[in-house]
């Protein structure tokens, strides 16, 4: 009985997939909130599941590098549609790309949890692998990302004070 309203915790940025478990950038904030009861709501629209709809203030970005990943594993098994699989292996590519750029691993997988990257399921279609896929915005870089001819320039050179982990 009831509507079952439930909030999670308020972050700043925080990318699809939760990509680093707990890596999103948090914020305090209060909630103002109007709701409106629609009786029998569930069983009208036949879901379980909630519908909701996304703040007006989200971050609004036009310019992505999209890595891609497919339901094959790093040792090459490929694994029957597993979406899980598959988004993994777009951050792993996502965060192989930005190493060319000077971050250590840790520092591009943090890039990836608390930046507002989305992830896509963009196709079950093609038995037996998923494909997903991880949409980075550039415009959140301070230096151009994106492909060229002549290759990834290093901008990271360890002189600006930034968390090295043990992968350096």
């Amino acid at each position: 009985p009831g509507g079952g309203l439930s909030m999670g915790d308020l972050h700043f940025s925080q990318g699809d997939g939760e990509i680093t478990f707990c890596g999103a950038i948090e914020m305090a904030g209060w909630l103002h909130i109007k709701v409106d009861i629609i009786k029998d709501g569930v069983s009208k629209y036949g879901i379980k599941n909630p519908v909701f709809k996304p703040s007006p203030m989200t971050p609004n970005y036009n310019d992505y590098l999209i890595f891609e990943g497919i339901s094959v594993d790093e040792e090459g098994k490929q694994h029957y549609l597993d979406v899980h699989i598959a988004y993994r292996q777009a951050c792993l590519n996502a965060i192989e790309y930005l190493k060319k750029f000077g971050y250590s691993g840790a520092q591009a997988y943090s890039i990836l949890g608390t930046a507002p990257v989305q992830g896509h399921i963009s196709g079950v279609v093609d038995v037996p692998n998923a494909c997903a896929t991880l949409w980075l915005p550039t415009q959140i870089f301070d230096f151009d990302i994106n492909p060229s001819s002549v290759g990834p320039i290093k901008h990271i050179d360890g002189s600006i004070q930034m968390p090295l982990s043990q992968d350096k």
